[in-house]
């Protein structure tokens, strides 16, 4: 527990466990689709592609090597879903010491619960999109490609979580929203 807190800071006080489960869930339903996208940007015989994962660059620029992309993406995905512990943290309540000029500074609840709301919105609207077409691919190049067999499983396995992501932030937020609204309420 001492190394979660470390990486993640410490719970607020008074956070509901239902609220911390969810935060944390949230976090990590992005890593198994980062895990298969890095995996098939190294060239792993795991997508629909059946050669070099390079030939199919889209429009990535020429000097971004696809497995560079890959990692890029994946931890940009990793950071933004890691901001929803933000929500059950004391960093979430009290800017860093390391951001300048708002250090010690309380957060504005609006500030948190506004992108955390329309990036549970967006999520659980994009991810329910995305849920008829679970057995298709699209490629970098705009290519429809179709999964089958055990690489679906795997591919399914991989993106499920990610329908979860949107709903577990909103839960998170939701629980924020309440606990902030209360404590400035019982402070006036």
């Amino acid at each position: 527990m001492s190394g979660i807190r470390r990486v993640h800071g410490r719970t607020v006080e008074g956070v509901p466990r239902w609220a911390v489960i969810a935060a944390y869930a949230a976090s990590l339903t992005v890593l198994p689709s980062c895990v298969w996208r890095i995996a098939l940007g190294f060239g792993a015989p795991i997508g629909p592609f059946t050669g070099d994962v390079g030939d199919m660059r889209g429009d990535l620029p020429a000097w971004m090597p696809m497995w560079g992309y890959t990692i890029l993406l994946s931890v940009l995905s990793e950071a933004l879903a890691l901001l929803a512990v933000g929500l059950v943290s004391q960093w979430g309540e009290v800017f860093p010491r390391w951001v300048p000029l708002l250090r010690g500074r309380r957060v504005p609840t609006l500030a948190a619960v506004i992108p955390a709301g329309v990036g549970a919105a967006v999520l659980t609207l994009a991810t329910l999109a995305m849920t008829p077409t679970f057995d298709e691919f699209t490629a970098p190049d705009g290519t429809i490609v179709h999964l089958e067999g055990w690489r679906l499983g795997l591919f399914v396995a991989s993106y499920g979580p990610l329908l979860l992501w949107g709903p577990l932030l909103a839960v998170a937020t939701v629980a924020y929203y309440l606990r902030r609204t209360r404590t400035s309420l019982a402070q006036a």
